[in-house]
């Protein structure tokens, strides 16, 4: 039997004396190969709101590099100090259950065959910061869009009548191609919003206002240096059921 080490003598008998090294591997081991963890519908939400704020407007503020097209590097999202605990699996999470499809997750293939996938991720829209080349498809026909709704709330309704329809921080004014979950649509305003302004897509390009649709179907618009006026507005409802203008 080997003598017992004096920086070991305190731990007793040499039964009780155990390779640090070979724990260490051991659970190493065992961690590579659970299961990724699911996330609650809060975590979910947490993590979320984090990365939107990061991807549409705080990228640049938190030194993060993101590329023309709106993707940021995978690993240098996960640095984002409300995000370091977060992994790649849970991201691929958030991205899955987001059913307003806010972000576009891809992989690159690596320069070599011993290199892993390279992660991207963007916001597909809702910038505040300027992105150049987000994808955006150009509307060229009011026949495209038949239906374009801003929702808002009864609140603001003072302002937008007399100021009109304002892209406020973003880079664009967001609009829906109908009412949410009719016809497949899942983007473009929030189910609580209790004002529904119709625009008049026809008039309004026909003026020169330009209109764009996002990867995940938000009708998208500059309007004229960021406001689309009220004369464009064809239909302004109240409670989603009836008109008060």
């Amino acid at each position: 039997m080997h003598p017992i080490p004096r920086s070991f003598r305190h731990l007793g008998s040499p039964r009780r004396f155990y390779p640090i090294r070979l724990i260490h591997s051991a659970m190493a081991t065992d961690s590579s190969q659970r299961e990724p963890r699911a996330l609650t519908s809060p975590q979910l939400t947490r993590i979320s709101k984090s990365m939107s704020f990061v991807l549409r407007h705080g990228a640049a503020k938190a030194g993060i590099p993101m590329r023309s097209d709106g993707f940021v590097d995978v690993d240098d999202l996960l640095k984002f100090p409300k995000l370091r605990h977060v992994t790649l699996e849970d991201l691929q999470q958030v991205v899955a259950a987001d059913q307003k499809q806010r972000y576009t997750l891809v992989s690159v293939d690596p320069n070599t065959a011993t290199q892993p996938p390279h992660w991207l991720i963007r916001a597909n829209q809702g910038h505040s910061l300027a992105v150049k080349d987000l994808q955006l498809t150009p509307i060229v026909s009011p026949e495209e869009v038949p239906t374009v709704i801003h929702g808002s709330y009864e609140r603001n309704w003072p302002s937008i009548e007399v100021q009109g329809l304002k892209r406020m921080t973003r880079n664009h004014i967001h609009f829906a191609p109908d009412l949410p979950n009719a016809n497949g649509v899942i983007s473009g305003m929030r189910t609580s919003c209790d004002l529904l302004i119709y625009i008049d897509a026809a008039k309004a390009m026909g003026d020169g206002i330009r209109f764009y649709r996002s990867p995940n179907n938000v009708i998208l618009s500059e309007g004229i240096d960021g406001v689309i006026p009220p004369q464009y507005f064809s239909q302004v409802v109240h409670g989603r059921s009836r008109p008060i203008h």
